[in-house]
């Protein structure tokens, strides 16, 4: 049995004779009248009762029908979802997420749904370096990075910058001005996490004070930011540098103060070479939404 048995035979059906449904099909009337006769030796029964001057459905006919059309709708919907994920608008989006201040991830998925509804992300939380590592292998279509600059066997996308903050006792008397310059606190130990724990903040944070002259004073590591926060407060000056997550936190005997420089750029890590369709729906997407606090 054929797709186009069933097309000819509802054709028939709905046009009431042979030669208006092969008009209809744009096909010789013979076409038409060959695959119905095969189609009913296929099936074992008669579709059509030919023996009056109209063409008329054969209750097997009847019955059939329904059938026939529920088949060639099937095949309609298996042709669209294909087209749809060709396109990228229906599929499965892999990206590697991060979290960011102000909701953002909902935010921008919110308006990947409004561009292809039927496109289903998976957020997939791993660390940078599995994240690098999912993007090179495909098993991730993309990837949410920071403060990185480059990465081998893929392409970063710069996507939107955030705003570093600075967390000093509240006491000192850098903690009366409202934004920070890095060299001002070279004079501080500065709570840093290992490099290996995020080389690109690492880096990012000590580059920035040997460019503006400063040789960073490495102090206690960086744990978790209420630790580290708690024991700037309680314990010998000290800072510390962090990006906003959720809110800015409180604690007492510390200060949180804005830093002029530098910023934290996410990026986007992807494949080289052209991007999939669904990483052009996202892309769209971020472009969208960056007028909106994003």
């Amino acid at each position: 049995m054929e797709l186009r048995q069933l097309q000819y035979f509802v054709a028939v059906a709905e046009e009431g004779g042979f030669s208006r449904a092969a008009e209809r099909l744009h096909i010789v009337q013979a076409a038409v009248s060959q695959q119905i006769a095969r189609l009913e030796r296929e099936l074992g029964v008669t579709l059509f009762d030919r023996s009056t001057r109209h063409v008329r459905l054969s209750n097997a006919g009847e019955l059939l029908l329904s059938e026939a059309r529920a088949v060639l709708a099937a095949a309609h919907q298996v042709r669209q979802v294909a087209a749809d994920i060709v396109t990228g608008k229906e599929g499965i989006l892999h990206l590697g997420a991060v979290q960011g201040p102000g909701d953002r991830i909902h935010r921008l998925l919110s308006e990947l749904a409004v561009i292809a509804p039927r496109l289903q992300v998976r957020l997939h939380r791993l660390g940078l370096v599995e994240r690098l590592a999912a993007v090179q292998s495909g098993e991730l279509d993309a990837a949410l990075v920071r403060a990185l600059t480059e990465a081998p066997q893929v392409e970063l996308l710069p996507l939107w910058s955030d705003p570093l903050f600075v967390a000093l006792p509240a006491s000192h008397p850098l903690a009366a001005e409202p934004v920070l310059r890095v060299e001002q606190l070279a004079g501080l130990p500065l709570r840093l996490a290992p490099r290996d724990h995020n080389p690109p903040f690492h880096d990012l944070i000590v580059e920035a004070m040997r460019e503006a002259g400063a040789e960073p004073l490495l102090g206690p590591p960086f744990t978790a930011l209420l630790d580290t926060l708690t024991a700037i407060g309680s314990s010998a000056p000290s800072w510390t540098v962090f990006y906003q997550v959720t809110e800015l936190p409180s604690l007492p005997r510390v200060a949180i103060r804005a830093l002029a420089a530098p910023t934290l750029i996410t990026s986007l890590a992807v494949p080289p070479g052209l991007p999939t369709p669904g990483v052009r729906h996202l892309l769209e997407a971020i472009a969208l939404t960056s007028g909106t606090g994003l």
